[in-house]
């Protein structure tokens, strides 16, 4: 297996290689250079497969360059149940006839972004230790994917990590699991602005090849192909554990912002795994929503880009979604690079031809809207139907995923988070305070540690020259 960026550059590239590179050399996301098709033979025989063997399996369709037995090993260390609670990793738990919840939230972190970071933090410590190399990871978070990346990486050798977010603009909780970070290699950096300017930074200090070079950045945003790779595998469980045969289909609902997620139940399905429909769920920042119905993709701005209470999801230009585009233009990279190197960032939108916006269609992919009522409302009717709590983006996922359901079609909604880590508005749902793991009681009285800068490259720049060396 090869990879090649979704921008046109044809160098094939290892996994290896890949895996401490981020973006590709000219701006664009890498992808498998072809999807493995896992035919019924093979879905029958990964059926009976416990998760890390299953993660094993599908990992060394892609992984050729790490010996199979580094690899099992690497896989058995982070898919166990003193880190994930239980030898299931990602339970099933129905809800009724027609709905289940995959729940992926039972990380360290108490959210799905554990179970592809843990395995991406102990990959770069193979990989940096084989290599005898350092890596300065740089992140951007809107709530989940900063933590999770800071207690993947927390005390590993080899590694520094620098996050930025946007200031206030996440749940207290999820500041406090990160600022309160004491590990010396770890460091929080609160971003005046959205997380969109986040996404930005990361992104223009990644495209400067020799910043790029001289301070050995790479990144762990699902713009990184292993951290998507590592979602891939919770679709084909999940897939397992709802039906009794590979004759059966399913959807899948998927809270989205950045299109990470969403992305690898893309790749799943390219892959042969019988998906009947991608639900795709937005919050009040419904671009993606927006362009699934009409075929027009428009970035709003920082001021534009509402502050919600599913606050993960308060994003307007989704990273991943490129990778989806660049697969629906059969892999055309003029064309991908036109919408995205140049029609976007001189207009902050673009719109699909009909014919493309057709052939789109036949992905699989369908959206919905939801609302802060929304929210409310789901979370208090899963309260009073099930006894079970839900956090607000798990709530627009299932929301969305009733809505758009199909009749003797069963439907996975997937977990975000868990609710203690949004204890207001679960509160203000169903008038109840989540409970949270003892370890995590009193997060938010710990001392914290981060600094606050402008949305400017510069600035972050330079904090990350006079820090890379500590």
């Amino acid at each position: 297996m090869r990879y090649i960026s979704t921008r046109g550059d044809q160098t094939e590239r290892t996994f290896s290689e890949i895996l401490l590179e981020g973006l590709a050399p000219d701006g664009g996301l890498y992808m498998p250079s072809h999807y493995p098709k896992v035919d019924g033979g093979t879905l029958a025989k990964w059926r009976t497969l416990p998760y890390p063997e299953l993660a094993l399996a599908i990992l060394c369709l892609y992984v050729d360059d790490i010996p199979r037995d580094d690899l099992r090993a690497i896989v058995h260390r982070t898919y166990a149940s003193e880190t994930f609670g239980s030898p299931e990793i990602a339970p099933l738990q129905r809800l009724d006839a027609s709905v289940s919840l995959l729940k992926l939230s039972n990380g360290p972190t108490l959210a799905f972004k554990d179970i592809a970071m843990q395995l991406l933090g102990n990959l770069f410590e193979y990989e940096l230790q084989r290599r005898g190399e350092v890596l300065n990871i740089l992140g951007a978070t809107s709530g989940d994917t900063g933590s999770a990346a800071e207690y993947a990486m927390r005390g590993k050798h080899r590694i520094r990590v620098f996050m930025l977010s946007p200031h206030g603009r996440m749940s207290a909780f999820q500041q406090a699991q990160m600022f309160s970070l004491q590990d010396r290699n770890i460091h929080n950096i609160a971003i005046e602005g959205v997380f969109d300017d986040c996404q930005d930074i990361v992104k223009a200090m990644s495209n400067d090849l020799e910043t790029k070079r001289s301070l050995r950045i790479g990144t762990v945003n699902s713009i990184n192909w292993a951290r998507l790779l590592a979602q891939v595998i919770y679709y084909f469980w999940g897939y397992f554990q709802a039906t009794h045969d590979n004759q059966e289909r399913v959807s899948f609902a998927v809270p989205s912002g950045n299109f990470g997620n969403i992305c690898a139940a893309h790749v799943a399905r390219m892959m042969g795994l019988p998906v009947e429909h991608l639900i795709l769920a937005t919050n009040e920042n419904d671009v993606l929503h927006e362009f699934f119905s009409s075929g027009g993709y428009r970035v709003r701005k920082s001021h534009e880009t509402l502050e919600t209470s599913s606050p993960s999801m308060d994003i307007s230009k989704a990273s991943n979604f490129e990778r989806f585009i660049f697969d629906a233009l059969n892999r055309d990279a003029t064309r991908t690079r036109h919408l995205f190197a140049d029609e976007l960032p001189r207009t902050r939108r673009f719109r699909v031809t009909p014919d493309e916006h057709a052939r789109i269609r036949t992905f699989g992919f369908v959206s919905g809207k939801s609302t802060h009522a929304d929210r409310l409302a789901t979370i208090n009717d899963t309260w009073t139907r099930y006894s079970l709590m839900i956090d607000p983006h798990t709530a627009d996922g299932l929301k969305v995923g009733r809505e758009r359901s199909l009749a003797g079609i069963q439907t996975l909604a997937l977990e975000t988070a868990l609710p203690a880590k949004f204890a207001d508005t679960i509160r203000e749902a169903i008038n109840r305070t989540p409970g949270r793991p003892k370890p995590l009681e009193g997060l938010e009285e710990l001392p914290m540690r981060s600094v606050l800068m402008s949305a400017r490259v510069d600035e972050v720049r330079r904090y990350l020259i006079d820090h890379c060396k500590d």
